[in-house]
């Protein structure tokens, strides 16, 4: 393979959604020498190129926020250029529906831009149009990635790597055991819509709606290819056109007063390839303790329901120098629908990036890496660390 330019890091993070963000600026503000690679224009990864555009949840639908951070950072930056609200009363509701927790609804491009800012004000060194196409390893430790991009195909080395890149494909190609789930089809979409509710994303005069949606059938093809990403993402638009001349045939609207502004630029994916960590968070492990915890998350879907996640989540088994953030950490079952969301891929990004720059400064493995200093760091930047420090006796 050709090799038109090699560059040197502390670390390298794969992936420019919202774990790889949180995980760059951790490791960056941390004083790592860091490259973020992001294989599209935009950072945010579904919550912007797919336009997956809800915030989800920090609190615990009854009151207590779990959830701070960077992930926090995220949220609040999501309305700095743009329209949002947080629902009033969400401090002092109980068993709150989602849309009344302390989350916020954000326009794509706001989002953007505010990623923009937070990673322009560090050194990071930012390569965007770039897609990871292999990796170099050796003895189960990950030398460089292989990139390619406008000036050929090059290497980025590094000390530690962090895989945020949704379908675990820096793990993938190391040769990491990579388990496989279906995915549900889905389409987002903004939508002119006359009259319509919500904020003013698009421009004066012009009200842009939310259309998620989502078919009752889980897609047949667990895992991930090439030939079923274009399958996916066609099969997906098909039903929103059908959703769309539906609604146009029954005289519910037309094309001139409710039509698509903007169509995902990625797969809507939910799941698809995760990495066999260390140890994987299951399904009835909400409330558990776990001594290697990270951090603090809640259930999106139901208030009452908080998770701890294990620094073991974002180990693949047989790599050395390889943290894992966002939807392809360790989790399984119910636990994965808890941990692939936005809030929470933040969180992990943020830990996998602190985890990352130790690894790089001390030479050890990432597994070496004493839990209690990646604790200490995320306790330093305002995340708690265990249940028990939000809720005193449990």
């Amino acid at each position: 393979m050709r090799n038109d330019f090699t560059k040197n890091y502390d670390v390298v993070v794969c992936g420019g959604g919202v774990a790889g963000v949180a995980a760059a600026l951790a490791a960056a503000r941390r004083g790592s020498k860091v490259a973020l690679v992001e294989k599209t224009v935009l950072w945010g990864g579904l919550a912007t190129t797919g336009i997956v555009f809800i915030y989800l949840p920090l609190c615990d639908g009854n009151g207590t926020q779990v959830t701070f951070g960077i992930s926090e950072e995220f949220l609040k930056g999501g309305m700095k250029y743009g329209p949002g609200d947080i629902p009033d009363g969400w401090k002092t509701g109980k068993n709150l529906e989602e849309a009344k927790r302390y989350r916020t609804v954000f326009s794509p491009a706001s989002m953007v831009l505010a990623l923009d800012e937070m990673l322009q004000e560090t050194t990071c060194d930012l390569f965007v149009d770039t897609q990871v196409i292999d990796v170099e390893c050796n003895a189960g430790r990950v030398e460089s990635v292989i990139v390619a991009n406008k000036s050929g195909t090059g290497k980025l080395k590094a000390g530690a790597f962090v895989d945020a890149t949704g379908d675990a494909d820096l793990a993938f190609f190391a040769g990491a055991n990579c388990p496989t789930m279906a995915n549900a089809l889905a389409c987002w979409s903004l939508e002119y819509c006359e009259g319509a509710k919500g904020s003013d994303f698009i421009a004066p005069n012009i009200r842009a709606s939310i259309v998620g949606m989502c078919t009752d059938k889980d897609f047949t093809a667990p895992g991930i290819n090439g030939r079923m990403v274009s399958e996916f993402i066609l099969a997906g638009r098909s039903e929103y056109r059908k959703k769309l001349q539906k609604d146009y045939e029954s005289g519910k609207s037309n094309r001139y007063t409710r039509f698509p502004l903007k169509v995902p630029a990625m797969a809507d994916f939910r799941h698809t390839r995760r990495i066999d960590g260390d140890f994987t968070l299951l399904s009835g492990m909400e409330w558990q303790a776990f001594e290697d915890s990270i951090g603090v998350c809640a259930d999106w879907r139901v208030s009452g329901k908080v998770w701890e996640i294990p620094y073991r989540t974002l180990l693949p088994k047989t790599l050395e120098n390889v943290l894992t953030a966002g939807r392809c950490i360790s989790s399984q079952e119910d636990a994965w629908e808890v941990t692939r969301v936005i809030p929470v891929a933040a969180l992990t990004g943020e830990a996998a990036g602190i985890a990352a720059a130790l690894t790089a400064e001390q030479g050890k493995s990432s597994r070496e890496v004493a839990y209690t200093e990646v604790q200490q760091a995320m306790k330093k930047a305002g995340n708690p660390i265990h249940i028990s420090e939000l809720y005193p006796g449990k």
